[in-house]
């Protein structure tokens, strides 16, 4: 590793140590204001979404919007199962079910 490798590699660890290290460990003390506790609520849905969507309309790096496209398949159905039933381990075994039949079929 080079010496600017390594630099960079230090610097974002005390960058994420710094932010890490004020949450938790001031974060004790200080009152969040409620609508600030309000919005970090929705700070997970919207880190998984931001993981996920690209993943199932970009799987080869381009837009692939048709039926071949086994992931946008898989997600649907877990959506949909998620969604009628409710049950996460349910709409994991599905929606894996849904894309491995249909990586098999196209």
């Amino acid at each position: 590793m080079t010496q600017r490798e390594i630099s960079v590699i230090a610097g974002m660890m005390a960058v994420t140590f710094g932010v890490r290290y004020l949450l938790f460990g001031l974060g004790g003390r200080a009152e969040l204001p409620p609508l600030v506790r309000r919005a970090l609520r929705y700070v997970p849905v919207a880190v998984l979404t931001a993981i996920i969507v690209p993943m199932l309309l970009l799987p080869d790096g381009h837009w692939q919007l048709n039926w071949h496209n086994a992931y946008l398949a898989g997600g649907i159905a877990t959506g949909v199962i998620a969604w009628r039933w409710r049950h996460l381990l349910g709409s994991i075994a599905g929606g894996m079910a849904v894309f491995l039949l249909w990586r098999w079929m196209f």
